[in-house]
């Protein structure tokens, strides 16, 4: 016999451009809503909203950081009383997770963000070596963790006492329905070059900008972003003789008209949580080469098939040179790996038994 449907909150800082705004959106737009009521609480203004929620109820708080949206959230759970919320990005989470103690009937999930330990090392700042004492205990509160990769996972069980029993592996999913593209690179032309992301310290453009001043063929490259290390970023790269070759695009809602028009994406990064940018690119057909590091990049790059992964500026040069000299990626190739894994249906099914499981009590 049916019941209520089951209520759940997502909750996150703002819906501005960033990948755990636009993932928590899709999802909550994309759940079976035979099954779910679904809410989506912004922290943030709606005037930077930046993402399609047309058919999804939004409740904005407005307001310019976490810390002065407490007494609405806890406003918000009291009269609203749903069986699950969803939180994302750390310092949400940590709220959220000490916030729980007042509501022991909500189901509080967190989902991480990044390899946390990774990216104390490589960020800019110390907030993470300052607030792993309050992560540790927070997460020790809540009812799951997801973490999007194997290495997020690993080390949130290894470096954050977090039982592996309260975590769920759940990948990002793919949100677009865009076909992978049809031409192919001419080998008389220059190399077109892509990176799309954040212009911090732990995404690497510093080596990314190595790798191109030692190039010794024709290319172009687009490095789409914009952040603290913009500055010195743009520096390097005059300084490296490189301006002619380089466009900087701080932000484009067309993203994926310059995925398509490249012939490779270039990740530097020393730590992620799971790339969405990769797989936008594969999902229009264009390869990879990314710098080892944590966060599920091999778990998205199938070497040769769909790019490469690479463990020195050495090695990236040479793939870089091998591709320009011989192109032999094919575009319908690069996209159907990560459709196969990573396609919206297949994740948000996974989202949906996460949430039946930990409302037990409810029969749909």
């Amino acid at each position: 016999m049916s019941q209520q449907k089951i209520k759940i909150t997502f909750l996150i800082p703002s819906l501005a451009a960033g990948g755990a705004e636009r993932i928590l959106s899709f999802v909550a737009k994309n759940i079976n809503k035979e099954k779910f009521d679904t809410t989506l609480l912004v922290i943030g203004f709606e005037k930077d909203t930046v993402y399609d929620v047309e058919g999804l109820h939004v409740k904005y708080f407005n307001k310019s950081r976490v810390l002065k949206a407490i007494f609405p959230v806890i406003k918000y759970l009291r009269t609203e009383k749903p069986d699950i919320v969803l939180s994302s990005i750390f310092h949400l989470n940590t709220l959220m997770s000490f916030l729980s103690i007042g509501f022991p009937k909500i189901k509080f999930i967190a989902r991480e963000a990044n390899v946390l330990s990774v990216l104390a090392q490589h960020g800019t700042d110390n907030k993470l070596n300052f607030s792993k004492f309050f992560i540790v205990k927070a997460y020790q509160l809540i009812d799951c963790l997801i973490c999007q990769s194997k290495d997020m996972q690993n080390d949130m069980v290894a470096n954050y006492n977090v039982p592996r029993n309260k975590t769920a592996l759940i990948n990002n999913p793919i949100t677009s329905a865009t076909l992978p593209k049809t031409d192919i690179r001419k080998s008389n032309e220059p190399l077109q070059i892509i990176t799309v992301g954040r212009l911090s310290k732990e995404k690497g453009h510093e080596r990314i900008i190595d790798v191109l001043s030692q190039l010794d063929f024709p290319f172009h490259y687009y490095m789409i972003g914009d952040g603290i290390e913009k500055e010195k970023l743009l520096n390097k790269i005059d300084q490296k003789g490189l301006t002619k070759n380089v466009t900087h695009i701080e932000y484009t809602k067309d993203v994926e008209s310059f995925l398509r028009k490249s012939d490779v994406f270039l990740q530097g990064s020393y730590s992620e949580g799971f790339p969405n940018s990769l797989i936008e690119s594969c999902v229009v057909g264009t390869p990879i080469i990314a710098f080892k590091a944590p966060g599920g990049i091999d778990e998205i790059i199938e070497n040769g098939k769909n790019g490469y992964i690479v463990d020195s500026i050495e090695d990236c040069i040479n793939h870089l040179t091998q591709i320009y000299t011989d192109f032999n990626f094919f575009p319908q190739q690069v996209n159907q790996i990560v459709t196969e894994r990573f396609n919206s249906k297949k994740i948000i099914n996974q989202y949906e038994n996460l949430f039946l499981k930990l409302t037990t009590n409810h029969a749909i």
